[in-house]
């Protein structure tokens, strides 16, 4: 690596003596997450469709990663803009929506290849920022103190830096024989490194989230992208930013290690407890359809009750693949028993899963 680059104020990788990094605290904690990250991987698997968990979940994630930028909308505002994809209901539930496809995309990307190369980082940052700069190429970029407008950090300002600092990473990111470390310190260093290259101009502190999700894929601690960290965040923003500041600072790693394992345990232990309610909302559903509705009564409508907290006739077309007459039928049905509420949007109608909608609002 070049002078230049060796005289960057970053923790340029791979990281040496990685031993005195996994302390003793960091170890203990390493083992509790890694703990709670299997429970939550058997759970998921027990879900039968893994659309219910991705279509939720990666919204809750998507939310709350975007509410970190102040980028700030509600679970109904949520919802119904992904009813009316053509017209969204405000220009924050149109970013968080795009946060959601941008993660499913990385996971679609990552799930099968399970490495994460360049392009991909570069497709999730264009869907969540819907332009195409790329690499950041021109000077001028600082993070600032929202209210004092000190200068807290520089990242790489030369193109040439943030292209091989980013080619340094990836293969951090993708070759084990690099490093020894557990793959979740791994993760909270790869983190840290990607949002201290601050490779774009806009979308950094988004990309790097929905990085931290595809990276337990790729190492497959997660089938799915469901352990949504962006929750932990969000509530311990204060921490979060003087850690990542303070590992540059001081060069102690300890404490930032230790706040993300933390956050892997506490959203670990909390998404394995939402999963657990819709499991048994479902089962509800499920026993109340057999029962008051036995002529209806399909695997894929309780699926789509759970996919889609607001639904309406086109899904159930599409998910079952009946007839609008059908489709109405059977939503009107659900209504009449109480399952689903009907409500009208414009001209249609659409149908909230109450209680499925409750469990996740609650979140907050």
């Amino acid at each position: 690596m070049s002078a230049t680059l060796s005289n960057l104020p970053l923790p340029l990788l791979p990281l040496p003596k990685i031993s005195n990094l996994e302390t003793r605290a960091v170890l203990k904690k390493t083992a509790e997450a890694h703990r709670y990250l299997a429970e939550l991987k058997g759970i998921v698997a027990s879900i039968p469709n893994e659309a219910i968990l991705i279509n939720t979940l990666v919204l809750q994630e998507a939310k709350d990663s975007s509410e970190i930028e102040n980028i700030v909308t509600t679970h109904d505002e949520l919802y119904k803009t992904g009813l009316l994809t053509e017209n969204p209901v405000n220009a924050a539930a149109k970013e968080v929506q795009d946060y959601a496809i941008a993660l499913r995309h990385g996971f679609n990307l990552v799930r099968q290849s399970k490495i994460i190369r360049l392009n991909d980082i570069l497709e999730i940052q264009q869907i969540i920022e819907n332009n195409n700069a790329g690499l950041r190429k021109l000077p001028g970029t600082a993070l600032k103190n929202v209210q004092t407008g000190e200068v807290v950090y520089t990242p790489p300002q030369h193109p040439a830096e943030i292209q091989a600092l980013m080619s340094n990473l990836l293969e951090y990111i993708n070759d084990d024989a690099l490093c020894d470390a557990d793959p979740l310190v791994k993760m909270a260093l790869i983190h840290h490194q990607f949002e201290s290259i601050h490779p774009f101009y806009d979308g950094n502190g988004r990309t790097g989230r929905i990085i931290n999700l595809l990276y337990l894929v790729a190492k497959n601690l997660q089938d799915l992208p469901v352990l949504y960290l962006s929750r932990y965040i969000i509530r311990n923003k204060t921490t979060y930013y003087r850690e990542l500041q303070g590992a540059r600072d001081s060069r102690d790693w300890e404490p930032w290690l230790l706040y993300m394992l933390e956050g892997v345990v506490q959203t670990a232990q909390h998404t394995i407890a939402l999963i657990q309610q819709i499991k048994l909302l479902m089962q509800q559903y499920k026993q109340t359809m057999r029962t008051q509705l036995p002529k209806i009564y399909r695997q894929e409508l309780l699926n789509n009750l759970f996919n889609h907290p607001y639904t309406r006739i086109e899904f159930v077309m599409n998910d079952l693949g009946v007839s609008r007459i059908t489709a109405t039928r059977y939503l009107d049905q659900l209504a009449t028993c109480g399952l689903v509420e009907k409500s009208r949007i414009g001209k249609g109608s659409y149908y909230i899963n109450r209680p499925l909608f409750a469990l996740l609002s609650s979140e907050n």
